[in-house]
């Protein structure tokens, strides 16, 4: 018997394309340094998994993100992976490291409100888009797809409530900028699912349709899978996940909460909507890299399928 069992729900959309962030947002926000052969591997095993969007480095200093300062060491290694695979550019800079190496889509990342964007990226909003313009045009330039990361569009831990309006604004921003996505970001876990309905009401009205946005929800108050759905209902077809949980681990002060992909996979198997991601390999590469960081994963999903047969 195979578990869980399909019963489609309606006014839900019949394929969800997963956008998995556990190599880049995963791992920069894990204490352990995994090498860069290991982190290819780790790629690789996703992508036979069936993931076909990957988020595979980010091409920030050093200084700021040691568990990525690799980033040149890993691309070569991948580059005959089966997949989409986006790479996090903070400047022109890295930018241009991240052409040289190959990569054909790149993100940006943007804060909706100024005390994370101050935190973040020592800039004002409005500093902060206009550094990104110029990286965004070169990008398109050469022919690369742009994602724009937006975060702390539902809450601030600085400034608290997050006004709509304001969310809506930087997101119009970000798509008149040239992204061709907009990924919105629960950064830290606070949104609820009538909060979501309410944001991309008014990002359509706004003119920036479901189909160029993703969400990005993190599970810090265990309300991903339900804020997820709401996006599902709404006509979202791109959600941010991260394998095994990654990033979100609850044994390390780091911890963010993301939305473990098992978790998702497991949800969208039994409402019967298509992702082409095998749960029973993507459970087993979760269990890898959790030994290789030396914990166990953060994921119920895939405690519960480690420890028995479905």
């Amino acid at each position: 018997m195979t578990l869980p069992m399909t019963v489609p729900a309606p006014g839900l959309p019949t394929r969800v394309r997963i956008h998995e962030v556990g190599p880049r947002d995963g791992l920069q926000n894990e204490k352990a340094l995994v090498p860069a052969p290991v982190k290819a591997e780790f790629i690789h095993r996703l992508a036979e998994a069936g993931l076909t969007t990957i988020e595979a480095t980010s091409f920030v200093h050093p200084k700021w993100v040691p568990q990525l300062a690799d980033a040149e060491e890993l691309m070569p290694l991948i580059d005959d992976v089966d997949a989409r695979l986006p790479v996090l550019v903070p400047n022109e800079r890295g930018l241009d490291r991240a052409l040289a190496l190959g990569a054909r889509e790149i993100a940006v990342f943007a804060s909706a409100t100024e005390s994370f964007a101050k935190a973040n990226l020592n800039r004002t909003v409005d500093g902060a888009l206009e550094m990104f313009e110029p990286v965004v045009t070169k990008a398109k330039d050469a022919g690369a797809a742009v994602r724009g990361y937006l975060s702390m569009c539902f809450g601030d831990p600085w400034e608290g409530p997050v006004p709509i309006s304001q969310t809506v604004s930087v997101s119009r921003r970000l798509m008149d900028m040239g992204c061709d996505e907009i990924s919105l970001g629960d950064t830290i876990g606070v949104a609820t699912p009538g909060h979501v309905r309410e944001l991309l009401d008014t990002l359509n009205e706004a003119g920036v349709a479901d189909g160029r946005l993703a969400v990005h929800f993190h599970d810090t108050y265990g309300q991903a899978l339900a804020n997820t759905l709401a996006a599902l209902e709404h006509g979202v077809t791109t959600v941010d996940a991260s394998a095994g949980g990654l990033g979100g681990c609850p044994y390390a002060k780091s911890a963010t909460g993301n939305l473990a992909t098992e978790d998702l996979v497991w949800m969208l198997d039994g409402l019967g909507i298509e992702t082409g991601v095998d749960i029973g390999r993507l459970t087993a590469t979760s269990v890898w890299m959790a030994r290789h960081l030396g914990r166990p994963s953060p994921s119920r999903t895939v405690r519960a399928l480690s420890q028995k047969e479905i």
